[in-house]
């Protein structure tokens, strides 16, 4: 039963603590835009195989492509 009444006030306590620490927080907007930089390099490869008529195809028909 001790036990119990010692967790109870320390959970009183703490709980009494954290409404006094809890305060004021006032948020606004900034008086400037938000400007943010991205510098991005997109590389990009790409990679195919043909068999051996498409590639005869390809190499004989060179002007369409």
């Amino acid at each position: 039963m001790k036990n119990r009444k010692t967790t109870g006030l320390i959970l009183g306590v703490a709980l009494g603590l954290s409404a006094i620490l809890a305060g004021c927080v006032q948020v606004s907007a900034p008086d400037k835009p938000i400007v943010i930089n991205l510098n991005i390099n997109i590389k990009q490869e790409v990679v195919y195989r043909l068999n051996g008529d498409a590639k005869d195809l390809i190499n004989s028909e060179a002007e369409i492509f």
